[in-house]
């Protein structure tokens, strides 16, 4: 069980507002610790094609539940982005497994790009607006989907998505209500 952190020193710490008591450091630990029980086999039985990943479509399984954290794995194929979107009030993280993900997100005037590789970690905090698509020059073998865990607290309840103006701002464009990660339907 994840213990509140506790901070020592002369002054009190100043208060945070937070929708979860789960921290991005946590996250990245949970995020860590999925990969690496995907990779070692503990979740076969979750995974379409009992570990032979399908490629022609992306997919994602829910590998974890409670009531403070969700936590996927997630495909990513050619093609298939999740436009510009935010995870309205949960901060999320992710590692990837294998392949290369590339990520456009917001930087306050502009969309700013990485590329992210097996290993690689990110966190997302509240207000992030990005976008996802496995990476053409990716490390996965040729028709292989690129995989990812990702976590976030508390779980998706929205996710709202934008489009760059021609001024150079971020419109929303829709909010759609979901617990589903990454623009992924049902």
């Amino acid at each position: 069980m994840l213990s509140t952190p506790v901070i020592s020193g002369s002054r009190p710490a100043r208060p945070t507002v937070s929708p979860t008591r789960l921290r991005p450091a946590d996250l990245l630990r949970i995020t860590d610790q999925g990969a690496q029980d995907v990779l070692d086999g503990r979740f076969d039985h979750l995974v379409p094609g009992f570990g032979d990943w399908p490629t022609a479509e992306r997919w994602s399984s829910r590998l974890h539940a409670d009531d403070d954290v969700d936590v996927w794995l997630i495909s990513w194929v050619p093609g298939e982005s999740t436009e510009l979107h935010d995870h309205a009030g949960s901060l999320g993280a992710l590692t990837v497994l294998s392949g290369t993900l590339a990520e456009y997100r917001w930087g306050g005037s502009e969309l700013k790009f990485r590329t992210l590789t097996a290993g690689d970690q990110a966190s997302f905090p509240l207000g992030w607006v990005h976008d996802v698509v496995q990476a053409p020059d990716t490390t996965a073998g040729p028709g292989e989907p690129t995989l990812s865990v990702h976590a976030y607290s508390p779980p998706l309840t929205a996710m709202s998505y934008y489009e760059v103006t021609d001024q150079g701002s971020l419109r929303r464009t829709r909010t759609t209500l979901t617990d589903l990660p990454e623009g992924l339907s049902a």
